[in-house]
């Protein structure tokens, strides 16, 4: 990834704790994502495929338990 991902507004959720995060922020029309422990490795979607992950989240498609 060619841009420079140190200069961007970085989210963590509230919940986190204990250093191991997930990350999140947009640059432009991507949403960009990375584990708080290693910040170089980031993951690039689309604005659609975070919507349709986030709602796939909020309906309870995923087991989490």
């Amino acid at each position: 990834m060619s841009r420079n991902t140190q200069e961007l507004s970085w989210r963590r959720a509230t919940k986190c704790s204990g250093g191991t995060c997930v990350e999140v922020a947009r640059s432009g029309d991507k949403v960009l994502v990375r584990d708080s422990k290693s910040p170089e490795a980031v993951q690039e979607y689309t604005s659609a495929e975070w919507s349709a992950f986030t709602a796939a989240v909020k309906s309870g498609e995923f087991d989490f338990t």
